[in-house]
């Protein structure tokens, strides 16, 4: 499938802003699962973006804009060619071997609830990690209702119920490391064939199975990755995947507002 991606960011200041600088995780790689045809950032301002990588591997830019400005666009616009893996994740950039995610970070941290929740799936699916990992998928996404406003961390999307798709996937991530599997969080972008019913920025999961390496988990969508989906970074929880993260000196409060739009290719506009 080829899929097209247009992202807008703008952000706006209720007085002038002295400067601003972002690390922005927004340029996917290529993979087994998906080849990058085209993508280009573009700012509307004078500015520095300097390419690089985080630790992970992760394709970065480092903006940094002077000052005064009330407002800053961002742009990304590009087009992947995915290819159906059936969830496996392979050519993938790995910097650090599989232990290491199952490091636990604050939105990642198992409590008593988690803990049950997990040991629960194991206790129903049995020894196979794959088992284990599929009976997970559809156990939180069967808990938690899918909500825009919802809690990321954990444990607090499990005693409300309720999460966006980064709650989801740091639920999942949670829970599989206490089964002793190591899992990581992933962004991206999904395309949905109904208009409306999820397309853009999304978030789901990725759990390490010995003999098998890498597998995708959409709790969000009860679903393996495929071609529907555009993988652009990983880290150990959502905050070190996220898109774009950053700080400005001045400027009183900043307002963001993103519009996001994922075609593929045959499709209108979604």
């Amino acid at each position: 499938m080829r899929i097209h991606v247009s992202h807008q960011t703008t952000y706006d200041y209720a007085l002038p802003a002295k400067s601003l600088i972002q690390t922005l995780r927004l340029t996917p790689r290529n993979h087994d699962g998906q080849f990058v045809v085209h993508w280009r950032i573009d700012v509307d301002l004078d500015s520095r973006l300097k390419p690089g990588e985080d630790a992970f591997g992760n394709v970065t830019h480092l903006l940094s804009v002077g000052g005064p400005l009330t407002r800053l666009v961002v742009t990304v616009d590009g087009e992947v060619q995915t290819h159906d893996t059936a969830g496996i994740v392979r050519g993938t950039v790995e910097r650090f071997p599989p232990p290491l995610f199952l490091r636990d970070t604050p939105l990642t941290t198992a409590d008593d609830a988690v803990r049950a929740l997990a040991d629960d799936v194991a206790g129903a699916s049995g020894p196979e990690a794959l088992s284990r990992l599929h009976g997970l998928m559809a156990k939180v996404g069967d808990t938690l209702a899918i909500a825009a406003d919802g809690p990321q961390e954990a444990a607090q999307a499990l005693a409300e119920g309720r999460a966006d798709s980064a709650g989801h996937a740091h639920l999942f991530v949670a829970a599989a490391r206490h089964l002793g599997i190591p899992a990581r969080t992933i962004s991206g972008y999904l395309w949905q064939e109904v208009p409306g019913a999820g397309s853009g920025v999304h978030f789901w999961s990725e759990a390490h199975v010995e003999g098998l390496g890498w597998v995708a988990f959409d709790t969000a969508n009860r679903t393996c990755p495929s071609t529907a989906h555009v993988r652009v970074a990983m880290g150990l929880d959502c905050a070190g995947a996220a898109p774009v993260r950053g700080s400005h000196h001045g400027g009183g409060d900043e307002r963001q507002a993103s519009a996001v739009r994922v075609m593929a290719q045959s499709q209108s506009q979604n």
